[in-house]
Formats: C-alpha cells, sequence, structure tokens
C-alpha cells in the first residue's frame, strides 16, 4: 500500500529517470535553430571540429553530446526525410550510457542508434551495431550509411557466406560495422587462431549496440559459440542407440514412494531429461548385447542411448528442428529461423539424423569456444535496444550490468488487449481461432496469427485454406521472404500466420481505411514460455498511436499450460461447468498463466546462469591463453627470455622424472637415467662425466641447462635472426594451439561427468572449479615442456652442408648427362656411313626395317599419303 503511494506522489524509478533524460533532451532541442541555419558544408565543417576535439583529448564526448545529437538530428532530416523525435533523443542518450533502451515497436530504434552511433564513432577507436539477421544488417548499414557519409565516417558490414579476410578487415577498420552476433563471435574466434598479428581482422572491442538485445544475450545465450573440428570417432553407436531407443517404452514415475517407476524410461518434460528405469537398464544390456551399459569400456553407449532417447521423445520435427536437403537443421525456439550452421552439442545432432534417417555427420571436437554473455562483455561499453527487456531487467542488471530504462511512446498506445479465452481442447481452441479470423476477414480488417511452432501453423493453414481464406505463412522454412510477408501484413483483408515474431524488425503498417476497421488485429494461438515474445506480437499492432487490438486463444491442451499450470485452470473450468466449445475469459486465469510462464522463465535463467558460471572459470583460462597468443603475435614481443624461463623449467621436469630432487645426496643422483630421458626426448647427447662431477641438485641443473643453451645456440646460429625469429613464433603458436584443443577436450569430458559429483554429497560447480584449475596447471606446464621439447629437437643444416649437397647434386646431374651423351654417340657411332635403304634391316641390330626403327620419318602429306 505504501509503495502504491510512494509510486502515485514521485512516480516510479524508471519515470524519474526519464524526466532527468528529457531535461537533457530539451538542451538539444534548443540548439536545433542553430544547425538549422547552417547549410551543408557548415554542417559538416562543424561536426568535424567536434570530431577532432574528441580525437585530441582536448574534449570528452560528454562534452559534444547535445552538439553531435542536435547535428545528427539535423543531418537526419535532410538525408533521411525523418527528424528524431525528443523521446528518440531520449533513447540515444540511454544506449550511450551503456544501458538498454526499451522502446515499442514502430518507435524508430534503428534511427535512435545512429546517435549515440556516431557520437562514440568520433573517437576513431569503432562502433558495433549487432542484428539479428543478416537482411538486416545489410538493410540498416545501407539505409543509415547515407546518414554516417553524410558526416563523413565510413560504414562496413559483415554477413555470413562472405569470409575474405582483407574485406572483412576492411569493414571492422570503418568508423562503424554492421553485423550479426554469431559473425563478431566467430570473427573473435577465428582471430585467435590466426599465425600472424595482420591476419586478425577485428580491432579492439571499443563500443557495440545490440538490436533486439533481449533475443541475443538472453534468448539465444543458452548456445555457445564453438569452432570445432572431426574427432573421427565411429558414427555407428548412434544408429544403434537409435534401434534400441524406439524398442523401449516409456513409463511413468510411481505416486508411491514404495513402488517401483513403470515401464523402460522416464521423460522429464519441465527439466528435459530421460532417464532409465532399472528394468529399461537391463533391456537395454540385452539389446545392446553388453554384460554392464556402465562399465568402462561400453560406457558410451549410455550416452549414445540418453542422446537417442531425446531425439525421439523430447525432439519434434518441425518444432525444435527441421529436415532440408538431407540435413537437420535446427529452429530457433525464440525467432523462428532456422539456425544454419549450428548444431546441437553432446551427440544430440547425430542422433536426431539417425532417428530422421539422414546422412550422420561426423562428432567434433572443440577447437574454440565462447558464450554470447562472455564475448559481449568484452567491450569496454554495451548498449541495447529491443521492445520488451523489463521481463528480464534482473538478467541484465546481473549478468551484463546493464539497466532497463522504458522510454515512453511518442504517441500514446490505444490497442486493445483483450483477456485470454482458454478452451479444454486443442482442436475447439483452433475452432475458436477459425471463426475469428473469418470474422475479421469478412469486414476486411487485416490479422496476423501468431504460433509457437512450424507444425501449428502449418495446421493453421490447412484449417485456412479448407475454409478457403487467402492467406500467407511466414516460418523458418520461407523466412527468405519475410520482409515482404511482413510489410504486407496490413493490408486490407490480409491473413498472415507468423511462427514467432520475436526481432523481425520490419514495421507492419496500415491505412486510414484499416485504421478505421479497428486496425491490425493480433491472434495468439498458445502462448510462448516468456512473456517476452507474446509481447512483441502484440507490439506488431498499434505502433505510433494507431489503433489494433490482440487476443491470446489457449487450451488446457497447449504446452505451457499442459507441463506448467493445467491442473489449477482445470479446476476452475470443473467449478464453473464449462461445457464442450466453450471458453472462460477471466484475470485470474490470464494471471494463472503468467505465473507459469514466470516458473518457466526462471528455469531458463538458471540455465543461462549455469552455462555462464562453468563459462565463467574456462573464460578466465581463455583470456590467459590468448593473451599469452597476442603476445607472440606481437613484432616487438622477445621469446628470448621467455624460451630461457620455459628451458629451466623443462630441465626441471627432467630432474624429477629422473628422481634428482633438491637436498638429496650426490651419490644418489640417477644421471644415467636423466642423460638416457634427454636422449630420447630431444634426440641430445650429454657428457654423463661432465655431469658427475655436479656437487649439488643446482651445479647439476645449471650445468644441463647450460648444455641445452648452447646446443640450441648453435643451431640457430646458422640461420638469421629473423628468420630465427619467424621459426620460434610459429612453432610456438602450433604448440599453444594444439595443447589449448587438448585442454578444451579435456574440460568438455569434466564438464560432461562433473554433475555425477553431486551424488557424493559435492557441489558439482567448485569441484569443476577446483578439477579445472589442476587441468589449466598441467596446461602451462605442458606448453612449457612442448614448446622447449620441438625447439631442441629441430635440426637446420650448416651453409657448407647446404652447398656440399648442392654440389653432390650437380655432380650426379652432370654425370647422367654425360652417360646419356655417351649412349646417343654409340649409337651414332653404330650408324653407316652409307644411306640405308628404307626397307633394309636397320643397321642398329633390332631386327626392324630401318624405316620402322632409326630411319622413320613424319607422316606423309599430300599426293603420297596413304
Amino acid at each position: 500500500m505504501i509503495k502504491q503511494l510512494t509510486k502515485a506522489i514521485f512516480g516510479t524509478k524508471n519515470d524519474r529517470i526519464v524526466k532527468q533524460y528529457a531535461k537533457k533532451a530539451m538542451l538539444v532541442k534548443n540548439l536545433e535553430p542553430k544547425y538549422e541555419a547552417m547549410n551543408d558544408d557548415e554542417l559538416k565543417q562543424a561536426f568535424l571540429d567536434l570530431k577532432e576535439d574528441v580525437k585530441s583529448e582536448n574534449k570528452s564526448m560528454d562534452d559534444v553530446l547535445y552538439d553531435v545529437f542536435a547535428i545528427v538530428r539535423e543531418a537526419s532530416k535532410r538525408v533521411l526525410n525523418m527528424r528524431p523525435y525528443d523521446v528518440q533523443i531520449i533513447g540515444g542518450m540511454v544506449l550511450h550510457d551503456g544501458n538498454i533502451a526499451e522502446m515499442k515497436t514502430g518507435e524508430g530504434k534503428t534511427l535512435v542508434a545512429t546517435l549515440p552511433v556516431v557520437l562514440n564513432a568520433m573517437s576513431g577507436k569503432g562502433v558495433h551495431v549487432v542484428t539479428v539477421n543478416d537482411y538486416l544488417a545489410k538493410r540498416d548499414a545501407t539505409d543509415m550509411g547515407v546518414l554516417y557519409n553524410f558526416l563523413g565516417l565510413s560504414v562496413g558490414v559483415i554477413v555470413s557466406g562472405e569470409y575474405d579476410d582483407r574485406a572483412r578487415k576492411d569493414a571492422y577498420n570503418a568508423d562503424i560495422t554492421y553485423g550479426t552476433n554469431n559473425e563478431f563471435g566467430f570473427d573473435y574466434l577465428r582471430d585467435n587462431m590466426k599465425f600472424r598479428l595482420e591476419d586478425k581482422v577485428q580491432r579492439e572491442h571499443n563500443f557495440v549496440i545490440v538490436d533486439e538485445v533481449d533475443s541475443i544475450l538472453i534468448d539465444e545465450a543458452r548456445t555457445p559459440l564453438i569452432i570445432s573440428g572431426p574427432t573421427n570417432k565411429t558414427l555407428d553407436g548412434y544408429v544403434k542407440a537409435n534401434e534400441v531407443a524406439k524398442q523401449l517404452t516409456k513409463g511413468k514415475i510411481a505416486e508411491n514412494p514404495d513402488e517401483k517407476p513403470t515401464g523402460d524410461f522416464i521423460i522429464d518434460e519441465k527439466n528435459r531429461t530421460a532417464v532409465l528405469t532399472e528394468d529399461g537398464v537391463t533391456k537395454a544390456e540385452k539389446l545392446f548385447g553388453v554384460d554392464n551399459l556402465y562399465s568402462l569400456e561400453d560406457a558410451v553407449l549410455s550416452h549414445y542411448l540418453d542422446q537417442a532417447l531425446k531425439a525421439n521423445y523430447l525432439f519434434e520435427k518441425d518444432v525444435h528442428y527441421v529436415v532440408k536437403d538431407n540435413e537437420v537443421i535446427i529452429v530457433d525456439e525464440f525467432t523462428g529461423r532456422l539456425s544454419e550452421g549450428r548444431r546441437f552439442s553432446e551427440g544430440l545432432h547425430q542422433a536426431l539424423e539417425a532417428k530422421e534417417g539422414v546422412k550422420i555427420q561426423e562428432e567434433s571436437q572443440t577447437l574454440a569456444d565462447i558464450t554470447f554473455q562472455n564475448y559481449f562483455r568484452l567491450y569496454k561499453k554495451l548498449a541495447g535496444m529491443t521492445g520488451t527487456a523489463q521481463t528480464e531487467a534482473a538478467e541484465f542488471s546481473q549478468i551484463y550490468g546493464l539497466e532497463v530504462i522504458s522510454i515512453p511512446t511518442n504517441v500514446p498506445v490505444i490497442r486493445i488487449d483483450q483477456n485470454d479465452l482458454i478452451y479444454k481442447t486443442e482442436a475447439e481452441k483452433f475452432n475458436a481461432v477459425i471463426k475469428e479470423i473469418k470474422r475479421a476477414n469478412e469486414k476486411g480488417q487485416p490479422v496476423l496469427v501468431g504460433t509457437a511452432s512450424i507444425e501449428k501453423s502449418e495446421k493453421l493453414h490447412e484449417l485456412l485454406k479448407k475454409e478457403k481464406i487467402p492467406h500467407s505463412v511466414l516460418n523458418a522454412k520461407n523466412h527468405e521472404k519475410e520482409a515482404q510477408i511482413i510489410a504486407d501484413a496490413g493490408a486490407k483483408g490480409a491473413v498472415t500466420i507468423a511462427t514467432n515474431m520475436a526481432g523481425r524488425g520490419v514495421d507492419i503498417k496500415i491505412s486510414d481505411d484499416i485504421k478505421d476497421l479497428g486496425g491490425l488485429y493480433i491472434i495468439g494461438t498458445e502462448r510462448h514460455e516468456s512473456r517476452r515474445i507474446d509481447n512483441q506480437l502484440r507490439g506488431r499492432s498499434g505502433r505510433q498511436g494507431d489503433p489494433g487490438e490482440s487476443r491470446f486463444f489457449l487450451s488446457l491442451e497447449d504446452n505451457l499450460l499442459r507441463i506448467f499450470g493445467s491442473d489449477r485452470i482445470k479446476n476452475i473450468m470443473e467449478r464453473l461447468g464449462v461445457k464442450d466449445g466453450e471458453s472462460i475469459e477471466s484475470k485470474m486465469v490470464t494471471r494463472a498463466v503468467e505465473n507459469a510462464q514466470k516458473k518457466v522463465e526462471s528455469l531458463h535463467f538458471e540455465s543461462r546462469k549455469y552455462i555462464l558460471e562453468y563459462d565463467d572459470i574456462a573464460n578466465e583460462q581463455r583470456k590467459t591463453v590468448y593473451r599469452y597468443r597476442n603476445e607472440l603475435l606481437d613484432p616487438e614481443f622477445d621469446l628470448s627470455e621467455k624460451i630461457n624461463s620455459n628451458r629451466e623449467d623443462y630441465v626441471a621436469y627432467l630432474l624429477d622424472s629422473a628422481e634428482i630432487f633438491e637436498g638429496i645426496q650426490k651419490e644418489d643422483f640417477n644421471v644415467d637415467a636423466l642423460v638416457g630421458q634427454i636422449k630420447s626426448e630431444i634426440g641430445q647427447s650429454l657428457d654423463l662425466e661432465k655431469l658427475d662431477t655436479a656437487e649439488d641438485y643446482e651445479s647439476l641443473k645449471n650445468m644441463v641447462v647450460k648444455d641445452l643453451k648452447d646446443d640450441y645456440e648453435a643451431k640457430m646460429s646458422l640461420i638469421e635472426e629473423e628468420q630465427k625469429n619467424n621459426i620460434e613464433k610459429q612453432l610456438y603458436l602450433q604448440i599453444v594451439d594444439r595443447d589449448w584443443r587438448e585442454h578444451l577436450y579435456q574440460m568438455d569430458i569434466l564438464k560432461t561427468g562433473i554433475g555425477l559429483r553431486g551424488y557424493n554429497q559435492k557441489d558439482p560447480l567448485t569441484e569443476y572449479k577446483k578439477e579445472s584449475y589442476n587441468l589449466f596447471v598441467e596446461l602451462v606446464s605442458r606448453l612449457k615442456n612442448d614448446s622447449i621439447r620441438t625447439l631442441q629437437s629441430i635440426k637446420f643444416k650448416s651453409k657448407e652442408e647446404i652447398e656440399a649437397e648442392e654440389q653432390a647434386m650437380n655432380a650426379r646431374a652432370s654425370q647422367n648427362n654425360q652417360e646419356e651423351l655417351t649412349t646417343n654417340r654409340e649409337e651414332e657411332a653404330q650408324m653407316p656411313k652409307r644411306k640405308v635403304k628404307r626397307n633394309e634391316p636397320c643397321p642398329c641390330g633390332s631386327g626392324k626395317k630401318y624405316k620402322d626403327c632409326h630411319g622413320k620419318s613424319g607422316p606423309k602429306k599430300g599426293a603420297f599419303a596413304r
């Protein structure tokens, strides 16, 4: 009560923040007449003067903010014919301050971004603008590029499929670079696999604005970016596991704790897991033909079977994936688009391929990986914009340190959002949806129908075809046409079915005739797991003060209600005596649905947090290795000191292996073992008698270090200094990459099995921290030893040896030429002095006629030709 009273008097925290920004926006507005009076050249010069002040650090970006925003507003009016509204100026300030600007659909977020983009591009350190797909990246770079170019700023764009490093580097070196989250992330990983500094395409991570920030930083954050390579493992196990999975019976958890669960396996839809029962384990062992499914040699079969059960009983075709061109392609559950090039991890994708009977692609090993959370936290300043972020404000704050600021619309929203209608069955719900579409269509009101899966959109498509209602379908199977389909969705009588309308980036505009009919009508055919996706669907109607209407049609058979909230709603319907074909509509039921959504959102947050907690540990290791790689790539970095230091550590390792420890007596030194190990590891023979003179551990160690160093320097003296540095760096980089790949593989194995520590009353995360630290210590030690082992083993030929080899080769070539010349002369000597007739035996003794042997001539011509 007190909280509500405080809000009524003082407003919310968000209201107070927006008021402060509104005062600043007025300062921009006050500068408008000043820049309106300038011609184009004067306006450009005013901007260049401010840019020079910022680059030379005479002024900060905050010092010039009001003037720059006023200049951008004036330039936008001249070249784009668009004047940013005051609320858009506020949005630009929110983004510049490194926060999230929540702005409704149709409020012009693309134009809003130009304000902070131009301001931050003045430093010359680059600004990245991230979009959800290539189409939007190209469109926005082209459309807004006119404005940027007017002000003398360069624009680049990064899209998938175009992997020319020079072109990418040029795009990243531009003042402003547009691209997708995947491309930016993968370029970062690829850059950290390069062998020359000049081959890297990205520069520093300065400032980034993420469009549809909730889609990218929340929805897609559960799937890390991975660059992988083949593991060369057999794939037959997936086919066999798929056959076994289909022969097992799905059961249920026993209601009484004393009873056994039924069936061979239990499916947990909430946590998306499949667990074998005792009977299931026995049956699976019999079908696989093994004694123990969990023995060391057969443990991989249990992994294959686990994935096969998930593939067959938790993942649905045309919902979670589609089969296109004989390939299994993931459908992004939040955007409804195909995730080309991405694959489910841990063998799940192979299990789906076995299920669908398509070619099973080889399992892969991680070569480099990073989560979106940790990639975007590389930037000095991160900002985002979307129409729906408040429901995830806590996560944005906790994970990214971003505050969500809700910015009021330029014109009040007058769309009418009706309460949900809930039916008992899906069939009753779809009948009601068709009737409602028909009613709106008969009067010409455009309808946008949202579905949660391709399967449901195609079912609705068939029902509309039966009713002979013309319509368009937008889902992952035809997303190439999405811009045109969405643009036409506001036409009179248009009916459009769309699967997940998140982040489409195209406004649905309506004419005055449509406004008179009530505007665009949004019909949702079920509630999504995330409230944001429902809000995005609703937000397609009622842009810029347009009229509109929305309503969701639900059934107790919908996944969300069935798994999370059906019992309570079912009881309400039974108490009210709802008959077949009837629905209920009440705020209490709508709240129950929202509570179910909150449960799922909470589960997803925990899932993302879990991934991030584990990746944060790996991230520190990743940053250390990448920092080391960057040192090696730096032309100014002197590797000699590092090699000398690593050589000492390598010798300490050799002494330890030979059981020679500090403090033991000289007579206990096993010098023979030490010399033997050095000979076998690097092929170098040390003087045993000389080493026997060492009085203590330290002197023995120094002797070995000096001998190895002298031998190494003697080898390296045969080549030029620049060549020596290049060889050392190239070998070091190869060793770093090879050992890092092996480390990632070990980390993958550790992560897969760490959850089992929970059964031993141990915290898996704490155990993972300890184990991964130990693995990293081993990695560092292995890097040192492998680098010295490799460098000490390489051999170079001296100048004299190379010259001697060249002389020997020349001598052999000369001898071969002499022998050939002698043979030819001998043959010539055998030729008679008189002219031999064509049909006589050849004098060489071959037995052939002269014309067919040494007297052969070319083909006859003219009259003599036969």
